[in-house]
């Protein structure tokens, strides 16, 4: 199968890399792992910041259910969900996806890598009991299906995720005994921390997981103090009851693709683990494979959604596809980029992003393909 360009991924970043590339006539097609298209959106039912370019304002689960419609309205866009990419050869950039139980070979002039990122876990005794989840499980339960992850839930990482998902398990009745992070500041943005102080959520700051403990299932945890060197402090140990505890500890990219395709990787704790070096326009040092997303560096959906309109436009651009709006396009996705990594809170961002990106990041789109 002969197209222009491969999308892996159909979360926020693939949607709208389909959306622009195939706006300017790029035949394009859409691989998707899961059995739905809008990945990790179609469990977010907080309202996002930003502008209103952003969608600022609208719920996760409604942007996905957007950038879906609008995707498959355009006929120069196909998309496939219970479609695993298996492989990419380098020989000849082939990729090899199973798309539900037939196995089928696709050859792209570009590919955009959009595969988003797995999470992370912990390491402490009693890690595998019953009732402990990732902050992707407790939301997919929530969110999703409709079930309650438990009835008292304790949240290790006080990260935009942790707060967010501890806040989504009180609307959904949940109590949530409070919020470990082994750092010494909260990570996520202040306005959700307030939201859980509020709510007399405590935050332990400058903790950790000592051990969980509970026969068959989660009973409980030890949380005890970290000193400046992250080591645990004897003495400092203290239970908390519950029946489930969720780990939301970061994110790490999902490269094994890139890895595959012989892409130059270097590892960068700020975006989250092994990331590939590009230019302005989302090119790796593979010419025919762009990124968007968390596997170019874990984010905010925003900013993965305006990594990908800048991957679909110059994936296009770079056949030879076009339109009159496309170069103000471009430049208005620098522009939203800059403002979404602006100010304190994203300047680990800014610093990652600078030991990977080669050239000018704000560079003319004819000048970076």
């Amino acid at each position: 199968m002969n197209i222009d360009i491969a999308i892996v991924g159909a979360g926020p970043a693939g949607l709208m890399a389909a959306i622009k590339s195939g706006q300017a006539g790029g035949k394009v097609l859409v691989l998707e792992r899961a059995n739905y298209l809008g990945g990790q959106l179609v469990k977010q039912t907080h309202k996002f910041f930003g502008s209103k370019s952003e969608y600022a304002g609208e719920r996760g689960v409604d942007i996905a259910e957007m950038l879906v419609k609008q995707a498959q309205a355009n006929p120069n866009v196909t998309t496939w969900n219970n479609a695993t990419v298996l492989g990419y050869y380098q020989e000849d950039g082939v990729l090899t996806v199973k798309h539900h139980n037939e196995f089928i070979t696709i050859k792209a002039k570009k590919i955009i890598i959009a595969t988003g990122a797995s999470e992370k876990t912990l390491a402490f005794p009693g890690n595998d009991l019953p009732g402990i989840f990732g902050a992707g499980a407790v939301q997919t339960l929530m969110n999703v299906h409709g079930v309650m992850p438990g009835k008292r839930l304790l949240i290790v990482g006080a990260g935009n995720i942790g707060l967010i998902v501890a806040y989504q398990l009180l609307q959904a009745g949940v109590e949530v005994a409070g919020i470990v992070e082994a750092a010494s500041t909260i990570g996520g943005y202040l306005v959700h921390a307030a939201k859980i102080r509020r709510a007399g959520i405590p935050i332990y700051i400058s903790h950790t997981i000592k051990k969980a403990y509970g026969s068959p299932t989660l009973a409980g945890a030890t949380v005890c103090q970290l000193d400046t060197n992250w080591q645990q402090i004897p003495g400092t140990e203290f239970d908390i009851v519950a029946d489930g505890l969720c780990l939301a500890v970061g994110l790490t990219p999902l490269a094994e693709l890139l890895w595959q395709a012989g892409c130059t990787m270097s590892y960068i704790p700020e975006l989250g683990g092994y990331v590939p070096l590009r230019n302005a326009n989302q090119l790796t040092t593979n010419p025919s494979i762009y990124i968007a997303g968390d596997v170019a560096g874990v984010e905010e959906a925003s900013a993965a959604m305006v990594e990908g309109k800048l991957a679909g436009l110059a994936a296009a651009a770079s056949l030879g596809l076009t339109h009159a709006k496309l170069d103000q396009e471009y430049a208005d996705a620098h522009n939203q980029l800059s403002a979404l990594r602006a100010g304190s809170v994203s300047a680990k961002i800014r610093a990652g992003l600078a030991k990977v990106t080669l050239g000018q990041q704000s560079a003319p789109l004819l000048e970076v393909i």
